[in-house]
């Protein structure tokens, strides 16, 4: 019996025995259906308690650990373990999948939650960042992802009464999460000193922020917000000595909430957590102790428990004494024995859980339980079935009576395990089987007395068989030895003769003859753990360690035979048995503790009709493991075989090319811009194209609406024109178009092309535009695509390992499935015409039934039956009916499906179906016979047939066909004709009534090398690897003319000088030679070994033909005599092209070692030649590569790329190049200088072998290697002139990449900005250059005087002068921002803007959003960025009024959550509407929003400026692509357009289209306008028909239209235009830059809606206005924001210029004093100016520049007078009213840090970086005598305080130390006791133990920079280089003491101060420029 088919009968799953209790928890609940639902394995299990029936769900590979119920309770999601672990959600009542979420997570996924709503499901992985992911599941989609804790999180929650919270929880730690846009935002639970930080193991959300967990310790812990508001103590653990035990489950329901623990009780809580009722399970009939419970669930009156060892409990809330156990299974350890009953439907199982089960299969319970002393290893049952006998861990057996489960005999004769033990037939034997090796024999009726020992197995024993007479026993042992012993002597047999006719018992040895067929083909790999054979039903069961159930046919003996295999155990199964009546299989999982019942179906039951409940989807079907070499399926098609080992693989991908970029941008920077040759101003146009590929793809063939013809060849997508016999061509792949299908209507196609990551294109036919980008899943390649029914969808296929699928909504770009489709390669894919959510896909050995389910697909495979034999299916198409499906198989036959059955086979072609395509009455089909056959609905008849024939073309036809029958691999019907194509690459229509025209034709498959063009006529020649030499008409016929077949491929041709001759090279050395016109032989020679790489024939009258091989000669015939005359030697490498001069004396070699070397002809003698002579010598043809002519033609990645071909026009002026890029390139001739510019098509695909231009230079030709096309390319001279009437270029060059000087020159804002790096600054490090350790590291020696507690000595003297502070003191609450003087201008644009008609504005500066009312002049804050805000934009739709997008720094690397995000924004509530976690790593430069409001576009400042589409309310990202090199400055959305932008920057204009789901661009093509030349741009604006303005560096602003340059408005501003604003409207367009205000110029203008006329305004702020930033116009009004900070509003009719706010321009403000007695403060900054402002009006009063950077003020304590530190060394005073000089004075020559008045106004002292304070006398008038200066300081000074009695001085240090010098000696302090003793007048240093406390925790990154004690003494605040302002408690001791923090700085806060009645706290900041008022509470 050597029949390797799998076996007829099946198995279906009936029961499960256990739970999976251990280690999960949360995982048992009650349906709608009043069903339990829970899971072991990898089963989901739905039990009905009342009809105790199971249903099972089969979806998941591996086992299942987390379980959720859908709020409305059918639907259920379980997730698995596994390295790619997905999550499925099914319907508990048909078990089937509704949705598989995919990508998620890996390792596991360890908790699942549905929302309230039961829109959304969170998941929690096992990776080691506890990744939380939150999917829409319907969709399969994820909305949302997030690191969830560093350790294991236990259980998730959503908050039913707030839908975008969430609660985790888990080791130490619980987390709140809100969901905002797509960013999850945890929040940590604060324990506080309510209750210890511990692990909590549970949660439950309930009403207003409420929420109960519970602990590992048995407490509940109950949170309110983020904060631990109280604790139920020991609400779980058992009464008397404090055990704690954890709370492992916790349930909300309407009735309250149920717990479960450790401790076996179950607890109910009402809904405000009172407790109700208590019920102990350890106290019930059933229960133990340490039974410990892991899951609850409570429905009305029911509860359910579920245990850690595997039992199920049901308690009704009425009998809670009596508990119901209704579902157990073995727990802890593996399980192992198992035996059936022999006589009776019963089962035995022994476990490491040390109980022994009986279980009755008929009733599906458990009848008995007994529990061992020891862990149980094997079981038997003997003959009778009266007594059991059990092998132990330790040795030892036992034997029990099965009546009573009482004890007959305890035997232990072994130290190792008893892996086996079976009783003999009559039962007079015991045979038992360790792990000693040993097989011992014992005598039953002896009491069990040892008789025999079989010792002969050198490992431990396996499996045990009896014969059936008794006499021999065979074993298996771990070695892999099967042995046979003489019974009961235990003697070995040697003889295997005596072996060889025996009958066995049983069967349960997994070696020997009648079992291989059981091990894979080529392998001892997997472990089989058991088998068990069925002799009568002839059928073997496996079990092995891969978790699957196998039926083989018994005996099986043939390797590698077919099964069926059936999955859900988990990882091991471990022991597999036949019930004694055959109608069941056991199995048991080791690790998962679970007995599986199977139903043995029959063949015969089977054959009885279709049994649908096999579910069929999950692997019960033959195998797909055996499929290699099935005995029976015949040899692969030669064809099929070819194209399967096609690689799509490719060294380098076009997507490489982008790195390649980059290097090459940095080698052309070296060579200079002006060294650069230009491009040539001609260009080519793509005109024909000769080709298409049929050789590996299908189905690629269709007419369009308007009756063209649409397919693909190379990287071109084709659209043929039947009349006219022309083509039009979609060039938007940049490598090989493997598929095409065509949109339902037929205006749209869909061509999926080869690459890394390829791209599926969506194009218009009539248009070709390109409608959708779809990629990111596939990988290699896309083999098939096909649109649903309503167009609405697209299926994609790639060919990367596991063939994958991809169901797209490709005009959103989405995916909306993602399904592995097959391991062998997937033919075709089609979809359902009426169900638009079905699928079926064909290929080698397979056909599948696809079906949507969320984000997957599950299929069913197609069930063959006896009806037909597995075949490989190459076509497939839907019948009228739903449910039929055809399908055409390799060997020629149709086969009919009703979804998923055979029906029958019908025989339809001799050799493979390749085509097949459905009508509306019938078929037609397509073979590798080349007939094509036209069918009945049901292919009951065959209607017609047409056999392609030469005979039957019609003289119309374009071309010849090769041979007659060629294979058909596309066929496509419409307008009364059929359409196909062959394999051999030509498209023929058939007419109905039997003529046949040829369309096209090219190569077949095989590379193109050799091309010629006539001497004389529009003709070329073109030679192949296909074998044939075909000639070519290139003029308006397009076509072929004659062919000739070969012996051999060739490589290269040849015309002679008058066109008669022809000669090609072959690929084996051979020449030949023939006649032009018929092609028939004229001479051959045949000299060489290698390949023929290029051939010549000599000028006039050509007498030589010069032949060059790869054999690295040249050799000369003479052509008339034949001879060979001449042999040029010398090349070092092969050689790879070869000209001759005019006068035929001399050739030109190239070889592969990029030699250029010369020989004189005929004999061949080298010459070495000057490059002086070499520029004179004319040439009669230039196809080299190599010399100073063409050095420039080589690219800067040449290491990679070769230049296979070039050709030069006759007249010398163009040289076209080929190269393996597939790239065309076009230069001016000669190239010289490195990196010539050129222009560059694409076309090709992989590369381009050869280039020549036609006989009058007015067509190139070209050949691509693979991709056999030849196409043709017009050459269109000089630039189309009058721009704005002719329309673009059918193709635009790419021109070459960018160039560096050609520049609008430079402007230093501008590059200032383009240099701007916004990340070293971020999270800093200090802004000072500290040195030494922090305060609070450094170590505290106790001086000796250390006072006692209670001290005698005189009380403490205050620490602090109390000024003038209303008596009363006030001790500081909190902190409210007030408002804010600043603007961010120096480096955004565009970030000032009107909202709600002109009423208030919103602008941002640091960290801060502002919205401004200019009606009342009060500011409101949207503070919830981290970092500084770069940008930001509102929403214009009416829909979204007040919507504010703003965009922030943010560097991914240095803290986790850092990642830039995009907040949108309600302007007047200030709530947060969505947060978009960003792709731009270092942080987001410029945001705006689409036409209708619902996108967002933003664009990165990190290298790539990568630019992304956001649809904003979902937070989910449409698409995202590297921008451009350089900085981006600005992207703005065509204000009519939700699809169209622009984007500009350095030396840059993109014109972008969002396509679907991906970004594509064209670059703005400058052209020939007058002074136009692409420079960098700073600003964009819009006008109607397709208008764009963009704004220059140098003032000018160019205008486009589409992407051409139309004109150039020559110096709108005189400098840099820095910004733009289109009206909506009205359209005008308002422009802002740099300008002097002049008469009729300003730096802001108005223009009309074409930019032709311009009113300028001139804008005053008390100095005139230069650069302008922003620009915003309202009603009326224009709205400019400056580049110093300032905002200003002008009116349109009176040009009057109102200032809205100042700020400091550019530069950190160090220096800031408050006012000691009226509301007012002052700052100095960098910006070289002192401010003075008004706190209670805010407004600035006054300002005066210093010319110098300044770095501290300070007022006198009487506020009369005023000084002023610079960053030069000088320093001075002046009178605070007037702000008139009074004095001043440089004794330094580095920065001043702070300096300070004596309270008695005598003295002055001064620190500076130079280590120094200086004090000096200000009693003596302004000549100020310096009194002393203090000089041991160890660093630079960083504050200084003066003492109240205005004796000291405390100075803190760049050292970390504070040091007190007495004044005016200047002698440093050391008494402690003294200085412990001073009272301070003001207190602004950040050291001192009085302080110690505002050090933080992190301070390794970024320090303290400033402090201020309140004037009452009782605060203290503190500016931190994070950009944080905190408030303590004063003084401030303890190490990281209690504080509130304030964001809204950028990092570095530089000075903080109160005002002089601790009304307002003052904060400035080092980067942002800005002051900040706070007001205290």
């Amino acid at each position: 019996m050597s029949d390797r088919t799998a076996p007829g009968c099946r198995l279906r799953l009936d029961w499960v025995y256990g739970y999976r209790g251990h280690q999960c928890r949360n995982n048992l609940f009650y349906t709608a259906g009043k069903e339990l639902v829970y899971f072991v394995a990898g089963v989901g299990v739905v039990y009905n308690t009342r009809e105790h029936s199971q249903r099972f769900y089969l979806g998941h590979n591996d086992d299942i650990i987390s379980l959720a119920l859908h709020p409305e309770r059918s639907l259920v999601a379980t997730g698995q373990v596994g390295k790619d672990p997905y999550v499925c959600v099914w319907d508990s009542f048909t078990v089937q999948t509704v949705s598989l979420l995919r990508d998620g997570h890996t390792h596991g996924i360890a908790c699942l939650a549905f929302s309230a709503d039961g829109q959304r499901l969170s998941s929690v992985g096992l990776d080691a960042k506890n990744t939380v992911c939150i999917w829409e599941w319907k969709k399969g989609k994820i909305l949302a992802t997030a690191s969830g804790h560093s350790d294991r999180i236990f259980d998730i929650c959503w908050d039913p009464f707030q839908q975008n919270r969430l609660v985790s929880c888990g080791v130490k730690h619980i987390k709140f999460w809100s969901l905002c846009g797509n960013a999850l935002s945890p929040k940590r639970g604060i324990f506080g000193k309510t209750g210890d930080l511990q692990t909590i193991l549970c949660v439950a959300s309930a009403k207003d922020d409420i929420t109960y967990s519970g602990a590992l310790n048995g407490d509940i812990y109950v949170w309110k917000g983020l904060n631990l508001m109280r604790t139920v103590q020991s609400a779980h653990g058992v009464s008397g000595p404090p055990v704690q035990a954890g709370i492992f489950s916790m349930y909300s329901c309407e009735e309250g909430f149920a717990t479960g623990g450790r401790d076996g009780c179950i607890r109910l809580w009402d809904v405000d957590f009172k407790p109700i009722t208590k019920i102990d399970l350890r106290e019930a009939e059933q229960g133990y102790k340490g039974l410990s419970i892991r899951s609850v669930c409570w429905r009305a009156d029911r509860i359910l428990a579920g245990t850690q060892d595997s039992e199920i409990f049901e308690v009704m809330v009425r009998e809670r004494d009596k508990p119901l156990l209704i579902m157990q299974g073995h727990s802890e350890g593996e399980l192992w024995a198992l035996d059936a009953h022999p006589k009776k439907p019963l089962a035995v199982t022994g476990s490491d859980d040390r109980s022994v089960r009986l279980w009755s299969l008929a009733d599906h319970a458990l009848i008995a339980r007994c529990n061992m002393e020891e862990a149980v290893r094997s079981v038997a049952f003997s003959l009778d079935g009266s007594q059991l006998a059990l092998g132990m861990k330790d040795g030892s057996f036992t034997v029990l009576r099965v009546r009573d489960m009482t004890e007959v005999v305890h035997i232990k004769d072994r130290k190792e395990v008893i892996h086996e033990m079976k009783f003999s037939p009559d039962g007079t034997y015991l045979a038992v089987g360790s792990n000693d090796g040993l097989v011992d024999i014992y005598a039953v009726a002896q009491r069990y007395k040892k008789v025999g020992e079989c010792s002969k197995s050198s490992s431990f024993i396996t499996h045990l068989d009896w014969s059936v007479d008794g006499k021999i026993l065979q074993s298996n042992d771990g070695a892999g030895e099967r042995l046979f012993y003489r019974m009961p002597m235990g003697k070995p047999i040697i003889n295997k003769e005596e072996v060889k006719g025996q009958r066995w018992a049983s069967w349960s040895s997994v070696l020997g003859s009648e079992v291989s067929g059981i091990w894979p083909k080529y392998s001892d790999s997997t472990a089989i753990n058991a088998v068990d054979a069925s002799l009568a039903a002839a059928v073997l069961v496996t079990g092995d360690d891969l978790g699957l159930v196998k039926l083989y046919r018994f005996p099986c003996l043939r390797k590698g035979a077919k099964f069926r295999k059936y999955i859900g155990h988990s990882a091991h199964v471990t022991n597999v048995r036949w019930s004694s009546d055959q109608q069941y299989v056991l199995t048991t999982g080791g690790a998962d503790h679970a007995l599986f019942q199977w139903r043995f179906l029959p063949e015969e039951v089977m054959n009885g009709g279709v049994d649908v409940n096999t579910q069929e989807t999950h692997g019960d079907s033959n195998s797909e493991e055996s499929d290699s070499d099935v005995s029976d399926v015949p040899e692969l098609d030669s064809d099929i075989e070819q194209e399967t080992q096609i690689n799509y693989e490719r060294q380098v991908y076009k997507e490489d090319l982008h790195q390649l970029r980059q290097q090459s941008r940095e080698k052309k920077q070296q060579v200079g811009s002006l060294k650069r040759q230009r491009a040539p101003d001609q260009g080519l146009r793509l005109q024909f194209v000769h080709g298409y590929r049929g050789y590996d793809c299908r189905n690629n063939l269709f007419y369009t609406q308007s009756g063209e013809v649409v397919y693909h060849v190379a990287a071109v997508a084709v659209v043929y024109n039947r009349q006219l016999h022309s083509q039009r061509f979609y060039l938007g792949h940049d490598d090989d178009i493997l598929s095409l299908s065509v949109h339902p209507l037929k205006d749209y196609a869909a061509t999926g092309q080869v690459g890394r990551d390829p791209a599926v294109h969506v194009w218009d036919v009539q248009t070709l535009k390109c409608l959708s980008l779809l990629r990111g899943h596939h990988q290699r390649g896309v083999c098939a695509l096909d649109f649903s029914a309503d167009g609405k969808t697209l299926v994609s296929v790639g060919v990367d390992e596991g063939h994958s699928m991809v169901v797209w909504d490709w005009k959103r770009g989405e995916k909306l499935a993602t399904a592995r489709g097959h391991k062998e390669k997937i033919f075709v894919v089609r979809t359902n015409p009426m169900v638009m959510d079905r699928l079926v896909t064909v290929g080698i050995k397979h056909i599948r039934f696809w079906q949507h389910a969320g984000g997957g697909l599950t299929f069913r495979r197609g069930a063959f039956r006896s009806v037909g034999r597995p075949e490989t299916m190459m076509s497939v198409c839907y019948g009228r009916s739903e449910a039929l499906v055809f399908s055409g198989a390799a060997t020629g036959d149709v086969y009919i499906w009703k979804e998923p059955v055979l029906l029958k086979t019908v025989k339809a072609h001799d050799g493979p179906v390749f085509a097949m395509f459905s009508l509306d009455k019938g078929f037609v089909t397509g073979g590798k016979d080349g007939v094509v056959e036209l069918w009945d609905d049901m292919f009951e008849r065959c209607l017609k047939t047409y056999a392609i024939k030469r005979t039957s073309l019609s003289p119309g036809s374009k071309g010849l066909l090769l041979e007659d029958n060629p294979s058909i691999r596309a066929i496509s019907l419409g307008h009364g004709h059929i359409l196909v194509g062959t394999k051999n690459g030509e498209v023929l229509e058939i007419d109905k009534t039997g003529p046949m025209t040829l369309l096209v034709q090219g190569h077949m498959e095989g590379e193109v090398w050799g091309l010629a063009a006539h001497p004389l006529l529009p003709v070329c020649v073109t030679v192949s690897d296909d074998k044939t030499l075909r000639l070519w008409e290139t003029s308006a016929n397009h076509r072929m003319v004659a062919v000739r077949k070969l012996k051999r491929g060739g490589r290269c041709c040849s015309f002679s000088p008058d066109g008669k001759a022809l000669a090609v090279g072959l690929s084996d050395g051979g020449v030949l030679v023939v006649n032009a016109d018929t092609l028939e032989d004229l001479l051959s020679f045949h000299h060489r070994r290698d390949a023929v790489s290029d051939i010549r024939f000599s000028p006039d009258p050509g007498k030589y033909l010069a032949v060059a091989s790869h054999d690295s000669f040249v050799d000369i015939y003479n052509v008339l005599s034949t001879k060979r005359v001449g042999i040029c030697k010398g090349a070092s490498s092969y050689i790879t092209h070869i000209d001759w001069d005019a006068r035929g004396k001399l050739l030109q070699v190239n070889t592969g070692a990029k030699e250029q070397l010369f020989f004189e002809a005929p004999r061949g003698r080298r010459q070495s030649i000057q490059n002086s002579e070499l520029e004179r010598t004319e040439w009669s043809s230039w196809t080299c590569v190599l010399g100073s002519s063409c050095e420039g033609i080589w690219p800067t990645h040449s290491d990679i790329t070769d230049v296979n071909a070039a050709s030069l026009t006759r007249d010398r002026t163009l040289l076209a190049t080929g190269d393996d890029f597939g790239f065309l390139k076009v230069f001016s001739y000669p190239v010289r200088g490195q990196y010539a510019r050129f222009k560059r098509y694409v076309g090709h695909s992989s590369q381009v072998t050869n280039a020549r231009w036609a006989q009058d230079d007015s067509a190139l030709l070209t050949v691509g290697g693979a991709d056999t096309a030849l196409m043709i390319w017009a050459r269109e001279r000089g630039g189309w002139t009058n721009r704005e009437l002719d329309p673009p270029p059918a193709v635009d060059s790419e021109e070459s990449e960018d160039d560096v000087e050609e520049d609008g020159g430079y402007d230093s804002d501008v590059a200032r900005e383009k240099t701007v790096d916004y990340v070293s600054k971020m999270y800093a490090v200090s802004i000072r250059e500290m040195r030494g350790s922090k305060p609070h590291q450094q170590q505290k020696e106790l001086s000796a005087e250390e006072r006692p507690p209670v001290s005698r000595a005189a009380p403490q003297p205050e620490k602090l002068q109390k000024n003038n502070v209303s008596k009363k003191k006030r001790l500081v609450e909190d902190l409210v921002l007030d408002h804010v003087f600043g603007f961010r201008g120096f480096d955004c644009r565009n970030n000032l803007h009107y909202l709600n008609d002109g009423s208030d504005i919103v602008y941002h500066t640091a960290a801060t959003a502002i919205v401004h009312s200019l009606s009342n002049g009060t500011q409101s804050f949207y503070l919830e960025h981290t970092d500084d805000i770069l940008c930001l934009t509102v929403n214009q739709h009416p829909k979204y009024k007040n919507v504010i997008a703003t965009g922030q720094i943010g560097d991914i690397s240095e803290i986790p959550g850092t990642n830039p995000s995009i907040h949108v924004w309600d302007a007047m509530s200030k709530q947060t509407l969505s947060i978009l976690r960003s792709p731009h790593t270092k942080g987001v430069g410029y945001v705006n929003f689409s036409a209708t409001g619902k996108l967002l576009l933003s664009v990165g400042v990190e290298p790539e400026h990568t630019i992304t589409v956001w649809r904003w309310q979902e937070g989910s990202r449409l698409c995202s692509k590297a921008g451009h090199p350089d900085r981006i400055f600005m992207v703005e959305f065509r204000p009519d357009s939700d699809s169209q932008f622009v984007s500009v920057g350095i030396k840059h204009v993109k014109f972008w289209t969002l396509a679907g789901g991906a970004l594509m661009y064209r670059k703005g093509v400058v052209g020939t306008v007058e002074d136009g030349r692409m420079q960098t741009m700073l600003s964009v604006a819009f006008g109607a028909n397709n208008l764009t303005f963009t704004g220059a560096i140098n003032g000018d602003v160019y205008v486009w239209r589409d992407h051409f340059l139309l004109r150039v408005v020559a110096k709108a501003h005189t400098g840099p235009v820095f910004a733009m604003y289109t009206t909506l409207r009205d359209g005008l367009i308002v422009t802002g830059g740099k300008e002097r205000p002049t008469k009729e110029g300003g730096a802001v203008k108005l223009w009309d809606q074409e930019m032709k006329r311009c009113r300028a305004f001139q804008l005053e702020t008390g100095q005139q206005v230069e650069c302008v930033r922003s620009v915003c116009r309202g009603k009326g009004k224009i709205l400019v924001g400056t580049k110093d900070g300032e905002i200003l509003e002008v009116g349109e009719k009176n040009a009057a210029s109102n200032l809205l706010l100042d700020s400091h321009a550019r530069g950190g403000i160090w220096g800031l004093a408050a006012h000691p007695v009226k509301e007012l403060c002052i700052t100095a900054s960098d910006d070289a100016t002192i401010r003075l402002w008004d706190l209670s009006d805010k407004k600035l009063l006054n300002k005066v520049c210093v010319s110098h950077a300044a770095r501290c003020v300070s007022y006198s304590s009487d506020g009369e007078m005023l000084g002023v530190g610079m960053k030069n060394g000088e320093f001075l005073l002046l009178l605070s009213n007037s702000l008139k000089m009074w004095a001043k004075k440089r004794d330094r020559c580095a920065s001043l840090q702070d300096l300070r008045f004596s309270p008695d106004r005598r003295l002055l002292a001064v620190g500076s970086v130079e280590n120094t304070v200086d004090v000096y006398d200000m009693s003596g008038g302004p000549s100020l005598n310096r009194l002393v200066y203090c000089s041991d300081v160890p660093a630079f000074i960083l504050q200084l305080d003066f003492s109240a009695d205005s004796c000291y001085i405390q100075v803190s240090t760049g050292a970390y130390k504070r040091l007190v010098f007495e004044v005016p000696s200047g002698k440093l302090l050391s008494d402690q006791n003294t200085i412990d003793r001073i009272t301070w007048a003001t207190w602004t240093s950040i050291l001192g133990d009085e302080v110690l406390g505002i050090w933080p925790r992190n301070a390794d990154k970024a320090d303290v920079i400033c402090a201020c004690v309140s004037h009452a003494g009782l605060n203290v605040v503190s500016g931190d280089d994070f950009g944080l302002v905190k408030l303590f408690d004063f003084p401030c001791m303890e190490k990281f003491a209690k504080h509130k923090r304030y964001l809204g700085h950028s990092p570095h806060v530089t000075q903080i101060r109160f005002s002089h009645n601790d009304e307002y706290v003052i904060s400035t900041g080092g980067d942002d420029c800005s002051v900040f008022v706070w007001k205290c509470l």
